[in-house]
């Protein structure tokens, strides 16, 4: 039989660079699930890989992907170095969305663009809303985050539904689930004309700078760090595991509804049933890939993006499932946690007895 073993001192190259051996591996067995579908890999490569740089306007589209997994990613990288596992990232994205929706419904003509400011205001404070009620039930009750994160997603969804299917529903929308277009004033605007990449990139690479700061250059982010690596060690040192998990938490439930509001309050430019985008489920995948580093997080959020250009692409141009998405995501994922594993450790034959 075989044994994994840990490692003496696990190679810090090969820990640097599994993710692009966990890439390759993805491609290794796309390549065969392409066979399989008798499509041709070398298209079905192109669809993921070359499609989404091609022209700048595909790299525009790749920054609309971009922007909301990165601002995501941040959030849930403080949650998972504080030891939080905020798995409903999906659910604060949602109600971000939904209250910068209801700011930007209540604009008029007159409105002056300030209001997009209090549009993404609004936004992240639904984010943090929504994650507030986990950090309660978890500070209260000892309640799982984890299961409580997850199944306030599907809360969402429902209310949602509810108010795009009734109170706020366009009247003048020939019956569809959907609100008012929103006005110009509230959009966020577009840095290139004739493109639709719009200033939320400059937002997310912002926020990038401030959480590297955050996390590497406070003491307020050594003192989350330090409680999740090492919990007795931060009790010994005072360090308060209510505030780390207050501040995880709430962080990480801003920043998706941050990206929420600059989704609706960008693209689509109202309210339906279709704003879940999976952005936040994907968000987890980016974090970990970009090893919960704001650089690293940037880099695996344009490969991420890539994936969801691609398999769009691949839906219309070679007529595969919508899941092939969703099959490329979680490849890499599971990839990835397989050359983790056996960089930490090692399998060892042991004799029968």
């Amino acid at each position: 039989m075989f044994k994994l073993e840990p490692r003496p001192a696990p190679s810090r190259l090969l820990s640097l660079t599994s993710p692009l051996i966990a890439l390759v591996i993805t491609v290794l067995i796309g390549v065969g699930l392409f066979v399989l579908l008798d499509k041709d890999p070398l298209a079905g490569l192109q669809m993921f890989f070359i499609e989404p740089l091609k022209s700048p306007y595909a790299l525009a589209e790749l920054s609309l992907k971009a922007t909301p997994l990165v601002l995501i990613a941040l959030g849930l990288a403080v949650c998972f170095r504080a030891n939080l596992w905020n798995i409903g990232a999906e659910g604060q994205f949602i109600m971000g969305a939904v209250a910068a929706g209801g700011v930007a419904m209540r604009a008029t003509p007159d409105t002056g663009a300030w209001i997009v400011i209090a549009v993404l205001a609004a936004g992240v404070l639904g984010g943090m809303l929504w994650a507030g009620v986990v950090a309660a039930l978890r500070d209260r009750f000892n309640a799982s985050e984890i299961l409580v994160s997850l199944m306030l997603v599907y809360v969402a969804e429902m209310f949602l539904s509810y108010l795009v299917y009734g109170p706020w529903k366009d009247p003048q929308g020939y019956n569809f689930p959907q609100t008012i277009t929103f006005l110009q004033s509230t959009r966020v605007p577009k840095l290139i004309e004739g493109f639709r990449m719009n200033a939320g990139v400059i937002v997310a690479l912002v926020a990038v700078a401030a959480f590297t700061v955050f996390l590497f250059r406070t003491y307020a982010g050594f003192q989350l760090q330090v409680g999740g690596l090492a919990p007795a060690a931060a009790r010994y040192a005072g360090f308060s595991s209510r505030r780390a998990l207050w501040t995880g938490l709430l962080l990480s439930g801003g920043m998706a509804g941050l990206a929420g509001a600059l989704d609706v309050a960008g693209p689509q430019g109202q309210l339906t049933p279709y704003v879940p985008m999976g952005y936040g489920f994907a968000a987890i995948i980016v974090a970990f890939v970009g090893r919960l580093h704001p650089v690293g997080i940037v880099l695996s959020a344009v490969l991420m993006s890539m994936f969801f250009i691609g398999g769009e692409l691949a839906q219309s141009r070679l007529g595969l499932p919508k899941a092939i998405t969703g099959v490329f995501q979680g490849l890499l994922l599971f990839a990835l946690l397989a050359c983790d594993t056996f960089i930490h450790q090692r399998l060892r034959w042991v004799g029968s007895k």
